[in-house]
């Protein structure tokens, strides 16, 4: 039975898949200005015109890459939150949490839409894909904000993404995992106070 599992997986990842791999490293770790998509090209080990083929244009690599790291962040949210919190207060507060899980990773360099965004030209791929992504975020404080029963749940929830901001930034830049403790701490007490009777 193991055997014909594993003969029915590929051997190897597709060309596009090992393109929007080697991007989303690169892209990452160095920023999406400064890679060139010959360093993607080489990276992935494809031939330049495989890159056309998948993506058009470096710019829609970048938003391929973009919207990969937005739903792998959507998931990881929406499961750990499931199954770790059993009310939306907790799970307002929870967040911080989640988001703390890779503040260990030596990997971690801050919010990839910050980054992109840093860098990026107004009005391209990437200023669109950010806006995509902010949407999510005061959605999810909001949603929980209302399910929690928050006085006034957009006030709660700006405060929230301003502070769930500030904690991927410290953490960052200050090298320093403990940002999540903090965050958590300030967010407990700001729901307390937004759903107190």
């Amino acid at each position: 039975m193991p055997e014909k599992a594993s003969a029915a997986r590929p051997s190897r990842a597709s060309a596009r898949e090992r393109l929007l791999a080697a991007a989303s490293e690169l892209f990452y770790a160095e920023g999406v200005t400064s890679v060139g998509i010959d360093r993607v090209i080489e990276k992935a080990g494809v031939a330049k015109a495989t890159l056309y083929n998948a993506f058009g244009s470096k710019d829609e690599l970048v938003r391929a890459y973009l919207q990969a790291r937005h739903a792998a962040t959507r998931e990881r949210m929406t499961r750990e939150l499931a199954a770790r919190y059993a009310t939306p207060a907790e799970r307002l507060v929870g967040v911080f949490e989640v988001q703390g899980l890779s503040f260990t990773d030596p990997a971690f360099r801050g919010c990839a839409f910050v980054s992109a965004s840093a860098e990026a030209r107004p009005g391209g791929a990437v200023e669109e894909e950010s806006g995509t992504y902010r949407t999510w975020v005061h959605e999810l404080f909001h949603d929980l904000a209302v399910e929690a029963g928050a006085k006034d749940p957009k006030a709660l929830a700006r405060q929230l993404v301003l502070l769930y901001d500030g904690a991927g930034i410290g953490a960052w830049l200050d090298r320093d995992p403990s940002a999540e403790d903090a965050a958590k701490a300030v967010a407990a007490t700001l729901v307390r106070a937004a759903t107190a009777p």
